[in-house]
């Protein structure tokens, strides 16, 4: 039995499994959670209702459970479209940012409560946006902190407290209205153990001493600020390694940009518009005329003479931009540039950085974490490209604070990066 297995039966064992109502398997095997404990609630989509949940989840007690439901490749953007919530005193509750599209009341009802989240980095931007935010955080992603291999939620829910979560509509249009009842059923079911989850996974922190480590994280998951608008998002369309020249560049940021105002005026996935892959083949093509451009993939039968004529007019327009308005090719990445260079570039830094990645790849083993939680792989390379002049603890100390990482991150990496660094000195 491995470690991640020892601990996911110890757990099982010294917290119950799950909810009281339920019989844990006496043969061991996890046991479907088919139903929530008090039913599938009803979809609260106007004022009354919201006004009714805030009192409600006002006067419970503990954490609250939050999650929240989108429509990626479905509809345009990130909103969410139903938030889920459960608290004790309060049971459950499912609420339509639709008909509900102002959250505030109720996040300023949970303010100072901590909030379990799934994944939280996933789901607080869409939370922002209808006014929920939380002031502390407990994310039973980073249960990977205690060593277990699989952190997805139906994985930890089975392993930790027994139980399996029906998982079938996680990709599914959560903008179709109605929702129908087994979408709800799962919606419900998705916050229904995390309370449970949370206090296992807590005990367990606790007794691997990673309890602080944890907390560290939570707490810069919630006091960090939104993510800035990316700068030139077009540059990011699959495919554009392909795209050499500036005059195709112009193309896709064209064709991207026609495609963007198109989804967002009709509220659907930018993809459900236009492929990726279309927009770069027709980068590629530069084709002359509209005939040409339908003989391109992603141009075909289904297109209508329309469609045809707009992306073409975008093509047109990049080809008739003056040299001095063609896109830049992207900007040189901050820091360091791809390892697979340094060898080349710079024999010293490969060196340093071989022996530093052996450093943290033998310390997370030893930890029984992931080493992308231990310290990110971009933070390494970056101290072992431009180290500090002097291999001190606290030089390194210090250089790794600058690159964001956490207090417990430096105090358990620096000796060894250290020591790795001095080595090939």
């Amino acid at each position: 039995m491995t470690d991640a297995q020892e601990t996911a039966a110890g757990l099982r064992t010294t917290t119950g499994g799950g909810p009281p109502d339920e019989e844990v398997s006496s043969d061991g095997l996890p046991v479907p959670l088919l139903e929530p404990r008090e039913g599938i609630p009803p979809v609260v989509a106007d004022a009354d209702g919201l006004a009714r949940v805030v009192a409600a989840f006002a006067a419970g007690t503990g954490p609250v459970a939050v999650d929240a439901e989108r429509a990626s490749g479905y509809r345009y953007g990130q909103r969410a479209y139903l938030v889920q919530l459960r608290r004790e005193g309060a049971g459950s509750a499912l609420i339509d940012p639709v008909g509900c599209p102002d959250l505030s009341s109720l996040g300023e009802a949970l303010s100072g409560t901590e909030w379990i989240l799934h994944a939280a980095t996933q789901d607080l931007p869409c939370l922002r946006e209808i006014g929920m935010a939380p002031t502390s955080l407990f994310d039973t992603e980073l249960a990977g902190l205690a060593g277990f291999p699989r952190v997805g939620l139906g994985a930890m829910v089975e392993s930790v407290l027994g139980y399996v979560l029906e998982k079938g509509h996680s990709a599914v249009d959560w903008s179709t209205r109605p929702l129908p009842e087994p979408w709800l059923r799962y919606a419900a079911l998705d916050v229904e153990l995390l309370v449970d989850l949370r206090d296992a996974l807590e005990k367990e922190l606790d007794r691997q001493g990673k309890l602080e480590w944890a907390r560290q994280e939570f707490d810069a998951i919630a006091s960090a600020p939104p993510a800035p608008p990316r700068k030139d998002p077009w540059r990011r369309t699959s495919g554009m390694h392909k795209v050499r020249r500036r005059r195709q560049m112009a193309v896709v940021r064209e064709l991207w940009e026609s495609r963007d105002r198109i989804a967002q005026r009709r509220d659907v996935s930018p993809g459900k518009v236009l492929g990726d892959a279309a927009i770069v083949e027709a980068a590629l093509a530069l084709p002359a005329n509209v005939h040409a451009l339908s003989a391109l993939p992603g141009y075909g039968q289904r297109m209508g003479r329309r469609q045809l004529d707009q992306w073409m007019a975008a093509v047109d327009r990049a080809k008739a931009l003056p040299e001095n308005e063609l896109p830049q090719p992207g900007a040189t990445p901050s820091g360091p540039p791809p390892p697979r260079s340094w060898a080349d570039k710079d024999p010293a830094a490969a060196a340093r950085l071989s022996a530093a990645r052996s450093a943290v790849s033998a310390l997370a083993e030893g930890l029984n974490l992931p080493q992308e939680n231990l310290i990110t792989p971009d933070t390494v390379r970056r101290l072992c490209w431009e180290p500090p002049q002097r291999l001190e603890p606290g030089t390194v100390a210090e250089a790794l604070a600058g690159y964001g990482a956490r207090p417990w991150q430096i105090e358990q990496v620096t000796p060894v990066l250290v020591t790795a660094l001095a080595a090939t000195a």
